[in-house]
């Protein structure tokens, strides 16, 4: 925590954008420090995450990549899995995200799949709720890797 309290601001922004590409939630998590550890700097990012808008949501959701698949995927699951996104992009007009976090490698493939069929059916304002939620939790997997590897 010392090394994210006494980073510069600047220097800050640019590594919290790696974790979620809203300037806005980059900036609100930033100005707020010090923080005196771990579970109040991550209580800060969720209400940050929890306060940005859908256009906040957007811009982050435009820099948001298909969650990656395990090198020994067979080409069947990789069309699969594209023609699902396919489905999922035209109905809801961004990409799928979905937080990986705590679901062993073997399961990645068939737990995305699950969860681009649920979420087909919801209604694109339950589904924003939902988006909104994966990517809290994805900024909040990544802020946590990136303390854990890069010493900040």
């Amino acid at each position: 925590m010392e090394h994210f309290n006494a980073a510069s601001a600047e220097a800050l922004e640019q590594t919290l954008l790696s974790c979620l590409r809203s300037p806005r939630w980059s900036r609100r998590v930033a100005e707020h420090r010090p923080y005196p550890d771990l579970n109040s700097l991550l209580a800060a990012a969720d209400e940050a995450a929890y306060d940005l808008t859908w256009p906040d949501l957007t811009e982050a959701l435009a820099a948001e990549s298909l969650p990656p698949l395990p090198p020994d995927t067979y080409s069947a699951a990789h069309t699969a899995l594209s023609a699902a996104h396919a489905a999922y992009e035209a109905r809801f007009g961004h990409v799928f995200v979905i937080c990986l976090e705590g679901v062993p490698q073997g399961e990645c493939l068939d737990h995305i799949l699950e969860g681009i069929r649920s979420r087909l059916t919801n209604d694109p304002e339950e589904e924003r709720m939902v988006v909104a939620d994966e990517l809290r939790r994805l900024a909040r997997e990544r802020l946590v890797g990136i303390l854990r590897g890069a010493g900040l």
